[in-house]
Order: structure tokens, then C-alpha cells, then sequence
């Protein structure tokens, strides 16, 4: 600022001293007002390439002034890289916080004033079917037509959540996308969306596992209680009471064999995978399979199966030893209980051609339509539910099956025609088999 006012008495005076030299004190005058002139508009001039650079704010080229314009180029410049500093690290949190909203499981909608779409993440665009860019400025009520959600908006109460049907693979099974709204800013929304599909679905299960087990659990007891009913009020010949005694020992077999999957199943989901370390023989795990299989025709047909084993490789296997028994003799009780007697069942082992390894058990039984095969490791899935309950099965047999299997890395494939049979195979990964003997 010094340095300005002393510029302006220099040009002040040098014009007043070239008019004194003139030899006129008006002249003198005259040369002070000029030399005034002259700073003012160099000044202007100055400061109108100052104004230049301020709308451009380009800190890399500065106009080459000292003094005072100088100073407050430079101080500008340091306050514009800093701002600009400030507003890269704005952005870049601003980018991170975009990014994870885009990774977040839930879909984030932001609403304008009028509802119209301001940005979404793909998990919304995914869930409600629009496209994130595309539909940038579209009426929310437009892009999501569903009965509820368009009388949820018109009420304007958001105090709640509600659930709607989302794209789901086929039209004939939509997900369910759980969606609230939420008010902020000047009346404008934040929707918030959650596939709930999972959460649905074991709910039903739930649900539908209750009904199963009380229905399975009820039959029997009914059976019960009305032959310790008829026990307690008639009198019985020792041949009656034979009999009865007999069926409710059947019963009670049959709740008692329920119970014992239901354990097995809640231990096998709720404990660690097997290891590695303990192996058996194939041969072992067959050759109990096929004894267990005679012992239960010889209880439970009148003509007793062919039950002959398919001549396997050598083979080793490792995993829960227990667990695999199970399984097997679990394919082995269905093959028994839906042949008819006298029919052939199969069971064996053969090592693929990838390495992976199958147990499977072939039955001559009646076969299982197409439709049912996806379903038959559910819990409680019959094909034939009276013939089921007539052999003495629990429903939760192939489940088993199936998560002991999986505990092993492995799955459960099944075949089967109708009048040709069935052919269930647990099939385990290379990891799990060795063809000589382990140390």
C-alpha cells in the first residue's frame, strides 16, 4: 500500500516539476493533475487485469504486478488453493460416500420436492427395475406401479414400512422388496428399500416346518392316547391288549424316529464342517450299508429284497464317519421301503473321471416323476404322503442326506424314470478321496 501511495507522489510531482520548469506556477499545477491522471488509470488499468484474473482464478499465471495489486494477487491466490484444496477432499468424500451407499445391501432413492427421482444406487435400480441414469428425473410413482406403494405415497404417512413385489428371475417369482420413505430437507425424500425375499421365505419355512412336525408328531398321539383310552375303560381279552399294545409301541417308534432326525438335522446345520483326518474304506462304509438293508427287508417285506452290492474300486474317504454312514443308510431305508419285495437294490461307489467320487444306491422301485425331483430333499416333501406314512418314514430322510453332503463339500444328484427306479448318489470332491490307503 506504501509503495501505491508513494508511486502516485512521484507522478504528482514530476508533472508538477515539468510545469514549473515551464516557468508557469498554472502550468505546475496543470502537470500535478496529470501526473495524477496518469496513476489513476495505470492503476485502473491494473486493477481491471486483476478483475480479469479473478473470474478466471488460474493460480498458475498471475499478471507479473508488486506493490499492492501484487500482494493481493498472491494473498488471492493462496485463498483459491486453498478453497480448491478444500473442495477436492469435499469431493472425494463425497465420492466415498457415494460408493458406499453403492455397495450398501439396501437400495437409497433420493426424492425431490415433487417426487421425482434425483439418484439411486443400483441396488434400488436393481430391486424396484429402473435404470439409474435413464430414469434420473422421473416421477417415482411412474417408475414403481404397485397398488400399495402408489396408496402409501398418496397418504403421505411414512411412519411405517411396506412390502411390495420386486423383479425377481421369472415374472412367476417376483422378490419382496420391503420399502419405506423418509422425509428431510425442504419436502424433499430419502426412500429406503431391502430385499426381504430370504427373510420371507424362512419364515414360510418356519412356518411350514411347525405345521409339518405338529401334524407328523399328532397322528401318533392320537393313536395313543385313544388305545390307552380304550385300554382304561374296556375290558380286553390278552389278545386285544396284545395287539393294541403292539400298534402303540409302533407309534411310538415312529415319534421316537422322528425326534432322532430332528436332532440329527439341528446338529449337522449347527456344527463346523468335518475335517480331513479320519478316513475309511469304501468297502466299510458299503458293506454296512448292504447289511443294514438286509436286516430291514427282512422286517419290513414280505418277500425279502435282492440286495446286491456293485462291484467298486478301492477307494478311501475321508470326513465324519457317522455322518456318512448316516446318509447312506438313510438311501438305503428309502430304496427298501418304496421297492416293492423281491426287487433289486444296488448300492456302490465308482470314482469320475474328474476325481470326484459317487455313493449312490439304485432301487427297481416305481420311480419319481420329473416334477417332484427338485423338491425331494425338503424338509417334509412326500410324493406319495400316505404311502410314506404306510412305510414308516419321517419325511426328513433326503435332508439329511443332503446336508451331510454338503458338510462335506459334496451334493446329492438324483435319477429316476417312472417303472425304471431311482438312483440317489452322494457325490464327494477329489479332497475327499485317495485311492490307496492313508498313513
Amino acid at each position: 500500500m506504501s509503495l501505491r501511495v508513494l508511486e502516485l507522489m512521484l507522478l504528482v510531482a514530476l508533472g508538477a516539476l515539468v510545469g514549473w520548469a515551464a516557468d508557469e506556477a498554472a502550468l505546475a499545477f496543470v502537470g500535478a493533475l496529470a501526473g495524477a491522471a496518469i496513476w489513476a488509470a495505470r492503476d485502473t488499468v491494473r486493477a481491471a487485469r486483476v478483475l480479469r484474473w479473478f473470474n478466471k482464478a488460474d493460480p498458475s499465471r498471475l499478471p507479473p504486478y508488486g506493490g499492492f495489486w501484487g500482494e493481493l494477487l498472491d494473498r488471492a491466490r493462496k485463498s483459491i488453493k486453498k478453497l480448491e484444496k478444500k473442495a477436492q477432499n469435499s469431493d472425494a468424500r463425497l465420492e466415498d460416500f457415494l460408493a458406499a451407499i453403492q455397495a450398501s445391501p439396501n437400495g437409497v432413492v433420493l426424492l425431490d420436492a415433487a417426487g421425482r427421482i434425483e439418484w439411486c444406487n443400483l441396488t434400488a435400480a436393481s430391486q424396484l427395475g429402473f435404470d439409474p441414469q435413464r430414469d434420473l428425473g422421473q416421477y417415482v410413482r411412474n417408475m414403481v406401479r404397485h397398488p400399495a406403494f402408489s396408496a402409501y405415497l398418496n397418504a403421505g404417512e411414512f411412519d411405517r414400512e411396506i412390502t411390495i413385489d420386486g423383479v425377481g428371475p421369472r415374472p412367476s417369482q417376483p422378490t419382496k422388496i420391503s420399502l419405506q420413505i423418509h422425509a428431510y430437507g425442504k419436502k424433499r425424500k430419502l426412500m429406503l428399500t431391502r430385499d426381504v425375499t430370504a427373510v420371507q421365505l424362512a419364515e414360510n419355512m418356519r412356518r411350514d416346518f411347525v405345521a409339518n412336525v405338529s401334524h407328523e408328531i399328532r397322528t401318533p398321539l392320537t393313536v395313543l392316547s385313544g388305545f390307552v383310552e380304550t385300554m382304561q375303560s374296556l375290558e380286553l381279552s390278552a389278545e386285544e391288549r396284545h395287539q393294541y399294545l403292539g400298534l402303540m409301541s409302533q407309534q411310538a417308534h415312529r415319534m421316537q424316529t422322528l425326534v432322532n432326525d430332528l436332532l440329527t438335522l439341528s446338529r449337522l446345520e449347527g456344527s463346523p464342517a468335518p475335517g480331513a483326518g479320519e478316513w475309511m474304506a469304501a468297502s466299510e462304509l458299503l458293506d454296512h450299508v448292504a447289511q443294514e438293508g438286509r436286516g430291514l427287508t427282512q422286517v419290513i417285506a414280505t418277500t425279502p429284497h435282492r440286495i446286491e452290492p456293485v462291484p467298486s474300486p478301492s477307494l478311501w474317504v475321508s470326513g465324519a464317519k457317522s455322518e456318512l454312514i448316516s446318509a447312506m443308510s438313510n438311501l438305503m431305508s428309502n430304496a427298501v421301503r418304496y421297492t416293492p419285495g423281491g426287487g433289486l437294490i444296488e448300492p456302490g461307489c465308482r470314482l469320475r473321471e474328474d476325481g470326484w467320487v459317487e455313493f449312490f444306491v439304485r432301487d427297481a422301485g416305481p420311480g419319481i416323476a420329473a416334477e417332484h425331483l427338485p423338491r425331494l430333499t425338503e424338509r417334509f416333501y412326500r410324493v406319495d404322503r400316505s404311502r410314506s406314512r404306510e412305510t414308516g418314514g419321517t419325511g426328513l430322510g433326503l435332508a439329511i442326506v443332503k446336508h451331510v453332503a454338503q458338510r462335506h463339500g459334496g451334493r446329492i444328484e438324483v435319477q429316476s424314470e417312472i417303472g425304471r427306479g431311482s438312483t440317489f448318489t452322494i457325490v464327494l470332491p477329489p479332497t475327499r478321496v485317495r485311492e490307496t490307503e492313508p498313513a
